[in-house]
């Protein structure tokens, strides 16, 4: 009866570590804060899941039938073999990255199970109780597992802040050695990242540069970029600034001190936090207000809740696509093609200059547009600039088009989908004749009380802009659907799907040479 006892003890702790790792994962997509983590909890309805309820009810049966131990433990057993099958098999998007904070974190959790169970197997021993007790400890651990998450997480709180102090402290001295260091911060709801990767390859025709890699945007890893990325001889450092909450911005200022501050857009993204859009509006300004006298302001007038924002600390250059009234540089003559775009920048002078590019799309001539303006501000040559632009490579998953070698024509535009890039994204899409217009796509995201209304906005985009739509998930699939069923000029026909594999399933029954498919968005795993 001993071994059996520590077989389900074992197979009940193998389960709580997987069960731990995935809770941990989630965390971290929650950027380790609790607060958004149980929100996470409770859209996602994680702790009533079909497993964790069969796994309480196992345990309680098991804690009634503890007189008969064969019956408790086989319950206890073949749970959490089920549960191990299930979390061992799962894949994710974004899985776990094992981080030093990870590392902690999980350590923690690991040691604040240990001690129930180890308490119960000491009680058992002394008390010369059986160990099926231990078993049945631990299964409870699993079915309470994101409580563990949350205590170890704030637990170890005052310590990740010592950690962070540190590693602040380091960083500033890196850039207080580099006086001649010219910064530049990239802010905006959408198309940041793009004008960080447009600026880094324009600028690089004349200076020596660093950017933030990936979507190192937070505080934290800017001060890894700085730290593990900064060289001496950088001249330019063009800084990403993302933010899901006030003064996220203001914070990274604090610390690198940018001279040109570039603000892409002001819309309704992450409205889930920052509840209102003049909460993103005044957000995304931090980075204008903490520019110095003698720096620059660029700003996007395509969006109102930038173009009805005064900036009066320092000089601002307006620049647009679409609202071009008061705009001193503007974008013209745009044309698409499956192999880029061709546009025109009229300058304040009244200068046009005539670029091309691979990228397509409005939001892209806009990036585009905000990086030309700071070339020219730092005296790049134009013949540079227009090599440069000539030459950028697309960004993937934003807005991203390639050929197949069976003739179709893929938009690949899966990052981060929003009201005003998926219109953008449609309207490429629209223009693409070819062959059919597909898109497959599970809709947009933390858009607060608005998300059924602009999901069902982007449906009614959907129906006069695809042939096919390909509706994915469960997520907006009402509010798309209701979108496409009521759109004018409808010439969607529509199909719904549970995932993307058998979205792409669906797409191999279907594809013919000349189609163009638009994936737009693609929802991570805290949204499944």
């Amino acid at each position: 009866m001993l071994v059996c006892n520590i077989i389900a003890i074992i197979l009940a702790a193998i389960c709580v570590i997987y069960e731990f790792r995935r809770q941990l994962m989630m965390l971290q997509q929650n950027s380790y804060r609790n607060e958004r983590y149980n929100r996470w909890l409770s859209a996602s309805q994680d702790t009533t899941s079909t497993m964790r309820l069969v796994s309480g009810a196992a345990a309680l049966a098991a804690l009634s039938t503890l007189s008969i131990p064969m019956v408790s433990m086989g319950l206890v057993a073949i749970v959490s073999i089920v549960n191990i099958f299930n979390l061992a098999g799962k894949k994710y998007k974004k899985p776990l990255v094992m981080t030093n904070r990870a590392k902690r974190i999980l350590g923690v959790m690991l040691a604040l199970a240990a001690l129930p169970v180890a308490g119960v197997i000491v009680f058992c021993v002394l008390g010369h109780h059986s160990l099926d007790r231990a078993a049945v400890t631990a299964l409870l651990i699993y079915c309470f597992s994101p409580l563990f998450v949350l205590v170890a997480n704030m637990l170890l709180k005052p310590v990740e802040k010592h950690i962070n102090n540190k590693y602040y402290k380091d960083a500033e001295r890196i850039l207080d050695s580099m006086p001649d260091l010219r910064i530049i911060g990239v802010t905006g709801s959408y198309g940041k990242t793009s004008t960080k990767h447009y600026l880094n390859r324009i600028l690089s025709e004349k200076y020596d540069v660093m950017m933030t890699p990936g979507s190192f945007n937070t505080t934290m890893g800017v001060i890894r970029t700085i730290r593990e990325y900064l060289k001496p001889y950088n001249e330019v450092f063009i800084v990403e600034m993302g933010a899901k909450q006030p003064n996220d911005i203001k914070e990274i200022c604090d610390l690198v001190h940018p001279s040109i501050g570039v603000v892409t857009a002001v819309g309704e993204q992450h409205l889930e936090s920052f509840k209102t859009i003049e909460n993103v509006q005044r957000t995304k300004f931090e980075l204008i207000d903490s520019l110095p006298a003698d720096g620059l302001a660029v700003i996007n007038d395509d969006f109102p809740y930038v173009a009805n924002r005064p900036v009066s600390n320092v000089e601002c250059i307006r620049y647009a696509v679409s609202a071009t009234g008061a705009a001193q540089y503007t974008a013209e003559d745009i044309q698409y093609s499956p192999s880029g775009t061709t546009f025109t920048v009229l300058a304040p002078d009244g200068t046009r200059l005539p670029f091309t590019t691979k990228l397509v799309g409005e939001c892209n001539v806009s990036n585009l547009l905000a990086a030309i303006i700071i070339a020219l501000h730092m005296e790049v040559p134009v013949d540079k600039i227009r090599y440069a632009v000539a030459n950028i490579e697309q960004v993937e998953h934003r807005l991203n088009m390639k050929r197949t070698a069976g003739g179709v024509t893929i938009i690949d535009d899966a990052f981060n989908s929003n009201p005003t890039g998926s219109k953008m994204a449609l309207d490429v899409l629209k223009m693409m004749t070819g062959g059919r217009r597909i898109i497959v796509t599970p809709g947009m995201i933390e858009l607060g009380d608005r998300q059924e209304e602009l999901n069902e906005i982007f449906g009614e985009h959907i129906a006069s802009s695809a042939d096919i739509a390909i509706i994915v998930g469960a997520y907006n699939r009402d509010a798309i659907v209701a979108g496409i069923e009521n759109g004018k000029n409808r010439i969607a026909r529509l199909h719904k799907v549970d995932s993307f594999n058998e979205a792409q399933q669906l797409l191999a029954t279907m594809l013919q040479p000349g189609d163009t498919i638009l994936y737009e968005n693609d929802l991570p795993d805290t949204f499944k």
